[in-house]
């Protein structure tokens, strides 16, 4: 009984595809390519290259007309920095179906990665005229305009990602730290409560609520925080540890205790050097009396 029900699950999963893929006229794609270009994008996710490439690969070898499975492909290759080849998986998927976001999102994400923000901003609205509920785009529009400093424009974006995509931790961390920057603390706070209590107490989340509790002068409480998300909940993504200890720098210079927000400066930047928080708390300590980053 399972096995059949899953088989019938399979060909309607696979003529739903085929139709994304290729219009009403297309040859339903293979239940095996389907499970292929999954089992590719969940190596991808874990950062399996080569297994990925194979699975996605094979995938195609049952169809050359699987647009997702072509963008899934150029992800690969954008992940190992081969620009080029990720631009001719992508535009092959958009040519294929310019009517899924994916394609769109996926030129979005190689602009990104070159630098091209104006050019990434206009692919990633691109998808969303195609359709406006697709999250990822959503979310990445919103860290572009929090990037570049339009942060009202940030803001909405982000405040129709957890409409659209209430699951996403980045939606609900986009928007309270787009409040913060708007110094609308009371309002950071409250979608804080709400995002904890739909997805839980992530990394970034955590670091947002010792923020908060920076932001209202809370510095005990703020550090012990801050030191959590920078030791244990980072969970070895330097993004986020660096970010903890940069904030953990500010904290300490607002109490004074320049020797020790130093120390922390001075991690953040040998965590990530490119981090931006990590930067001006490196150059926060450096101003300080008697070169407070040597000390």
């Amino acid at each position: 009984m399972f096995e059949r029900v899953a088989s019938q699950l399979a060909t309607v999963l696979g003529v739903l595809a085929a139709l994304a893929a290729g219009g009403c006229a297309a040859v339903p794609l293979p239940a095996r390519a389907i499970q292929l270009n999954r089992d590719g994008a969940a190596a991808l996710a874990l950062g399996d290259l080569e297994t990925a490439e194979a699975r996605i690969a094979l995938a195609l070898e049952y169809s050359a007309r699987f647009t997702e499975a072509w963008v899934n492909l150029g992800l690969v290759e954008l992940r190992r920095g081969n620009f080029e080849r990720a631009l001719r998986d992508f535009v092959r998927a958009r040519n294929l179906n310019p009517d899924l976001p994916a394609p769109h999102h996926a030129l979005g994400l190689l602009a990104d990665r070159r630098g091209e923000g104006a050019r990434a901003e206009a692919y990633y609205r691109a998808a969303l005229r195609v359709d406006p509920g697709f999250a990822p785009a959503r979310v990445d529009l919103g860290r572009k305009l929090y990037e570049r400093g339009a942060l009202e424009d940030a803001r909405e974006q982000f405040l129709r990602a957890v409409e659209v995509a209430p699951d996403v931790p980045e939606a609900w961390s986009g928007l309270c730290a787009t409040l913060l920057r708007l110094d609308r603390v009371d309002e950071a706070a409250m979608h804080l409560a709400r995002a904890v209590a739909k997805v839980g107490r992530t990394p970034l989340l955590a670091l947002l609520e010792a923020r908060v509790a920076l932001v209202r002068g809370r510095y005990g409480e703020a550090e012990e925080d801050l030191l959590r998300s920078a030791l244990v909940d980072a969970g070895g993504d330097p993004g986020v540890e660096a970010e903890a200890l940069a904030w953990l720098a500010i904290a300490r210079l607002a109490e004074g205790r320049a020797p020790a927000a130093c120390a922390a400066a001075s991690r953040a930047v040998a965590v990530d050097a490119h981090d931006g928080v990590a930067q001006f708390a490196f150059r926060a300590c450096q101003s300080q009396p008697g070169d407070g980053a040597g000390r």
